[in-house]
Protein backbone atom coordinates (compact mmCIF):
# COMPACT_ATOMS: atom_id res chain seq x y z
CA UNK A 1 0.00 0.00 0.00
CA UNK A 2 2.86 2.38 0.81
CA UNK A 3 4.37 1.91 -2.67
CA UNK A 4 0.97 2.61 -4.21
CA UNK A 5 0.54 5.88 -2.30
CA UNK A 6 4.12 6.95 -2.95
CA UNK A 7 3.94 6.47 -6.71
CA UNK A 8 0.52 8.10 -6.89
CA UNK A 9 1.93 11.14 -5.09
CA UNK A 10 4.96 11.28 -7.39
CA UNK A 11 2.71 10.87 -10.41
CA UNK A 12 0.57 13.84 -9.41
CA UNK A 13 3.70 15.97 -9.20
CA UNK A 14 5.57 14.79 -12.31
CA UNK A 15 2.91 13.46 -14.72
CA UNK A 16 3.35 16.33 -17.15
CA UNK A 17 6.88 15.07 -17.81
CA UNK A 18 5.56 11.73 -19.11
CA UNK A 19 4.28 10.91 -22.58
CA UNK A 20 0.58 10.17 -23.16
CA UNK A 21 1.03 6.41 -23.49
CA UNK A 22 2.92 6.18 -20.22
CA UNK A 23 0.30 8.32 -18.49
CA UNK A 24 -2.55 6.17 -19.81
CA UNK A 25 -0.97 2.89 -18.68
CA UNK A 26 0.04 4.31 -15.30
CA UNK A 27 -3.41 5.90 -14.76
CA UNK A 28 -5.12 2.63 -15.54
CA UNK A 29 -2.87 0.56 -13.30
CA UNK A 30 -2.51 2.88 -10.30
CA UNK A 31 -5.52 5.16 -10.66
CA UNK A 32 -8.19 2.86 -12.06
CA UNK A 33 -6.93 -0.30 -10.32
CA UNK A 34 -6.85 -2.26 -13.58
CA UNK A 35 -4.77 -5.41 -13.84
CA UNK A 36 -1.87 -5.63 -16.26
CA UNK A 37 -3.89 -8.09 -18.32
CA UNK A 38 -6.86 -5.71 -18.54
CA UNK A 39 -4.55 -2.92 -19.69
CA UNK A 40 -2.86 -5.23 -22.19
CA UNK A 41 -6.24 -6.19 -23.65
CA UNK A 42 -7.31 -2.54 -23.82
CA UNK A 43 -4.07 -1.40 -25.48
CA UNK A 44 -3.61 -4.53 -27.65
CA UNK A 45 -0.15 -5.17 -26.24
CA UNK A 46 1.33 -7.98 -24.18
CA UNK A 47 0.97 -8.17 -20.42
CA UNK A 48 4.77 -8.16 -20.11
CA UNK A 49 4.94 -4.94 -22.15
CA UNK A 50 2.49 -3.33 -19.70
CA UNK A 51 4.75 -4.41 -16.85
CA UNK A 52 7.76 -2.90 -18.58
CA UNK A 53 5.91 0.40 -19.11
CA UNK A 54 4.81 0.54 -15.46
CA UNK A 55 8.35 -0.20 -14.24
CA UNK A 56 9.79 2.41 -16.61
CA UNK A 57 7.35 5.03 -15.34
CA UNK A 58 8.21 4.17 -11.73
CA UNK A 59 11.91 4.52 -12.58
CA UNK A 60 11.29 7.88 -14.27
CA UNK A 61 9.29 9.13 -11.29
CA UNK A 62 12.10 8.02 -8.96
CA UNK A 63 14.64 9.79 -11.17
CA UNK A 64 12.61 13.02 -11.25
CA UNK A 65 12.17 12.95 -7.48
CA UNK A 66 15.84 12.23 -6.93
CA UNK A 67 16.77 15.28 -8.97
CA UNK A 68 14.04 17.73 -7.94
CA UNK A 69 12.94 16.49 -4.50
CA UNK A 70 9.51 18.12 -4.75
CA UNK A 71 7.74 15.30 -2.90
CA UNK A 72 10.37 15.32 -0.16
CA UNK A 73 10.09 19.09 0.27
CA UNK A 74 6.29 18.89 0.36
CA UNK A 75 6.49 16.24 3.09
CA UNK A 76 8.85 18.41 5.12
CA UNK A 77 6.60 21.44 4.70
CA UNK A 78 3.52 19.46 5.73
CA UNK A 79 5.34 18.30 8.86
CA UNK A 80 6.34 21.87 9.64
CA UNK A 81 2.70 22.95 9.43
CA UNK A 82 1.99 20.65 12.39
CA UNK A 83 4.45 22.51 14.63
CA UNK A 84 3.30 25.22 16.99
CA UNK A 85 6.74 26.72 17.67
CA UNK A 86 7.19 29.43 15.04
CA UNK A 87 10.96 29.40 15.48
CA UNK A 88 11.10 25.70 14.63
CA UNK A 89 8.91 26.38 11.60
CA UNK A 90 11.19 29.19 10.43
CA UNK A 91 14.29 27.05 10.95
CA UNK A 92 12.71 24.18 9.02
CA UNK A 93 11.78 26.44 6.10
CA UNK A 94 15.32 27.85 6.02
CA UNK A 95 16.72 24.32 5.88
CA UNK A 96 14.41 23.40 3.01
CA UNK A 97 15.36 26.52 1.08
CA UNK A 98 19.07 25.80 1.60
CA UNK A 99 18.55 22.24 0.40
CA UNK A 100 19.41 20.59 3.69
Amino acid sequence: MEKFLYYNALYLIYKDLLNDNNKEVFDNYYGNDMTMQEIADLKHISKSRVGVIIKNVENKLDKYESALKIFEKNEKLNNLLKLEDINKVKKGIEEILKGE
